[in-house]
């Protein structure tokens, strides 16, 4: 029996509209009816998860900025992990220059960016959070959760690898880093992941990661994926993530809510 339900979201739960069904949002709050702890395990903001968490109206645990943020049921800060403020300075600058790809930050509470990105907006469907312009050269690097690089063109993966080589070359395991799509590259400090931030909420919730279950799509889920007692990957998911986790169970697509779908029939 499993005791917790740890989910992504674009990809996974969420619709390809970036957005939660009416059927999603039923299923959810029948299975806290039934005692079974849920988890958003996400790569998006704290402050955007909790806005979602209200429109669902059910109580969950928080991964957030990849496993840099957890929250628990109540919305208290559990477990933070900040890129050290040097580094975070160093990252931001990488790529300020480059017309293809849009530097991002988290800190605090906010979201912030280099330069206007009409793009990115069209994720955030369901909350009202949005991003703020900063300047890399010049801003407070305290309390960075993530900082991530993005396009707006899948097109452009080759150009977003050929930085991931540089993060790498300059960094090492000084930082945690990772695809969540193929326009998006998601840097975080050492040793953060859905992964080990989903080992404390179940040990916090007093089970253990056999007890668990967890769903997702890209390459910041395969840490979670792999620690869960049971994983399952997305139809829609990475081909990449796929062929690093053979035995996990491939399921449907978000399109077709395969998540909730699948939590109905083993649990509902």
């Amino acid at each position: 029996m499993m005791h917790v339900v740890a989910s992504d979201l674009d990809g996974t739960l969420l619709t390809p509209e970036h957005s939660l069904s009416p059927y999603t949002k039923q299923v959810l709050q029948a299975l806290r009816k039934k005692g079974i702890h849920f988890v958003f395990a996400t790569g998006r903001h704290h402050i955007d998860v909790a806005q979602m968490r209200e429109n669902m109206e059910i109580d969950a645990f928080m991964i957030t900025a990849n496993g840099a943020r957890v929250h628990d049921s109540e919305g208290n800060l559990v477990f933070s992990q900040s890129i050290s403020p040097s580094l975070a300075s160093e990252i931001a600058k990488m790529s300020m220059d480059d017309p293809l790809i849009y530097t991002h930050v988290y800190r605090g509470d906010h979201w912030l960016i280099n330069k206007e990105d009409t793009y990115s907006l069209e994720f955030f469907r369901d909350t009202d959070f949005t991003y703020q312009l900063f300047n890399p050269l010049n801003f407070d690097t305290s309390d960075i959760a993530k900082i991530y690089f993005t396009t707006t063109d899948n097109a452009l993966y080759p150009h977003l690898v050929q930085l991931k080589n540089r993060l790498d070359a300059k960094f090492g395991d000084k930082i945690s880093i990772a695809f969540s799509t193929l326009n998006c590259l998601e840097v975080m400090a050492e040793n953060v992941s859905k992964g080990s931030a989903l080992k404390k909420v179940v040990e916090k919730l007093g089970y253990s990661l056999k007890d668990s279950i967890a769903f997702g799509d890209g390459m910041n889920d395969y840490e979670m994926l792999k620690a869960a007692g049971k994983g399952c990957i997305m139809q829609n998911g990475s081909s990449e993530l796929k062929s690093l986790l053979p035995e996990l169970e491939v399921i449907g697509s978000n399109a077709q809510d395969a998540v909730p779908h699948y939590l109905s029939k083993l649990f509902l």
